[in-house]
């Protein structure tokens, strides 16, 4: 064999080899059975509901002011007891004193109606009495006072022994009349005036 027929012979074989080792080189490079890597999910931050915020029992009132007092309503003969004693023998002038005997809050409001047994007309007002917001609030027990102011015999009127009271509702609400007994009350035109409802006897007398 010559020479330059074995040399080609050589390359021949070297080149089938060559050619045969990139082929695999090859399929891997072009992706093969490999597997793409998956990317994993970006983490997303947990979010907490926010709670609404409750609204306040209160509100806004009343008195206030509160509203409470505007269910206490005025005291009427059918929610107290009534009684008259003498203060000022000299004068002639009486103690009266209610007390409410219901099982709720009441107002003494204004001043008593007091009229004189069987005489007609009835006590004049004496002194300011507040209104009704303002008015002294009696609870279950409590008791307000009024000043029975009488006067000297001027020869103008006659003694009585009992008066009568009802109470001031600013309503027409029916009233039963309470009785007291006042022995040696002398009632005269313009003489006899009662005071406001207050919470002790001491402004009751002296208003």
């Amino acid at each position: 064999m010559s020479t330059v027929r074995r040399s080609a012979l050589v390359l021949t074989a070297l080149s089938a080899l060559a050619l045969t080792g990139c082929g695999p080189a090859e399929d891997d490079a072009a992706g093969g059975t490999g597997t793409t890597p998956t990317a994993s999910p970006s983490a997303t931050p947990s979010k907490t509901p926010s709670t609404p915020s409750t609204p306040s029992a209160g509100g806004s009132s009343s008195g206030g002011g509160s509203s409470a007092d505007h269910d206490v309503f005025p005291c009427s003969t059918h929610d107290v007891t009534f009684t008259a004693s003498l203060a000022e023998p000299t004068t002639s002038s009486y103690l009266l004193k209610v007390t409410n005997r219901s099982t709720k809050a009441c107002r003494a409001l204004g001043h008593p109606v007091v009229t004189f047994g069987d005489l007609d007309g009835q006590a004049t007002e004496r002194g300011t009495a507040p209104g009704i917001e303002d008015a002294l609030r009696l609870e279950p027990g409590e008791s307000a006072y009024a000043g029975l102011m009488g006067g000297a015999d001027d020869g103008r009127g006659r003694t009585v022994g009992s008066i009568a009271m009802t109470m001031n509702t600013e309503s027409d609400l029916e009233q039963t009349p309470l009785g007291a007994t006042t022995p040696g009350l002398y009632v005269a035109p313009d003489t006899n005036s009662v005071t406001p409802w207050v919470n002790n006897v001491e402004d009751a007398l002296s208003l």
